[in-house]
């Protein structure tokens, strides 16, 4: 086992940890914000767009940089076509109908549902360009959907872009605990903050009685946070209404009031 960060860097890439990336000179970015989950299937990118959309109807100018790269979702869910422009200096990022600008490879491939099957130091490069040479303008937040575990691309991530912090996503699922300490030890060996946790899917409201049903289990968002001492930003609820409006690229169409609590915490907990 490697003894110090550095080595475990070194042991994961083949050489010494990766160089801070320096974004170009017409980019001026005040808060770069990773959304992370340690597993797959809790919803990163729902929370993800979510928070964007709610930054957004703000006023706020939002970008989205969405680094799951074998398993990009954001584009699907704001329905952007795939329409990357650029020059020879600079990649131009769709913009969404309601002004949140978005980099994701799924706007490169000519068919959404080819597979990405590269490598480590490919996958590192891929974002590097997104963040380097994406010309993102002025933006007030960057959100970055982080892949989900610990693998290559977080490694990149958090030793190589500017992160402020990062949003820690959960379900109220009896192996939560044990995921979120996953990631929670993660951030503490990068030396990434971290904002908060929100557990997402973890109540639906009844249609006919308004009382809130917990298909998985009572929430253990409080349980979680206090374990890690960790900000809980707030739940949010499974709606199939929700996850149909995902599905036909109408994200932002999606009334965010119950956002509203988890935004103004993450806005608070970010230093301006």
């Amino acid at each position: 086992m490697a003894d110090s960060l550095d080595e475990a860097i070194e042991a994961k890439f083949g050489h010494k940890k990766p160089a801070k990336f320096e974004t170009n000179s017409k980019n001026h970015i005040k808060h770069i914000i990773g959304v992370v989950s340690g597993k797959g299937g809790v919803g990163k990118s729902f929370v993800t767009s979510m928070l964007a959309v709610s930054l957004a109807k703000r006023g706020y100018k939002v970008g989205i940089l969405d680094s799951d790269i074998t398993g990009p979702s954001i584009p699907k869910a704001f329905g952007t076509p795939a329409d990357v422009k650029g020059d020879k200096e600079l990649m131009y990022p769709p913009v969404s109908k309601k002004g949140i600008k978005i980099m994701s490879i799924n706007l490169m491939l000519e068919n959404e549902t080819e597979p990405v099957l590269w490598r480590g130091p490919v996958l590192g490069n891929v974002i590097r360009q997104f963040y380097c040479d994406t010309l993102w303008s002025d933006l007030d937040f960057l959100l970055i959907d982080m892949p989900p575990g610990t693998g290559d691309v977080a490694l990149t991530v958090f030793q190589s872009i500017p992160v402020d912090g990062v949003v820690l996503v959960s379900t109220p699922q009896d192996l939560v605990k044990m995921i979120v300490g996953k990631a929670v030890t993660m951030c503490d060996k990068m030396d990434v903050e971290i904002l908060g946790l929100v557990e997402n899917m973890s109540y639906m409201t009844c249609s006919c009685c308004n009382n809130k049903i917990y298909p998985f289990g009572k929430s253990k968002l409080m349980d979680v946070a206090d374990a890690y001492q960790i900000d809980p930003l707030g739940a949010l609820p499974i709606n199939p209404e929700f996850a149909d409006l995902v599905d036909k690229g109408q994200v932002e169409d999606i009334e965010c009031d119950f956002m509203d609590e988890i935004t103004d915490k993450l806005i608070n907990n970010v230093e301006f």
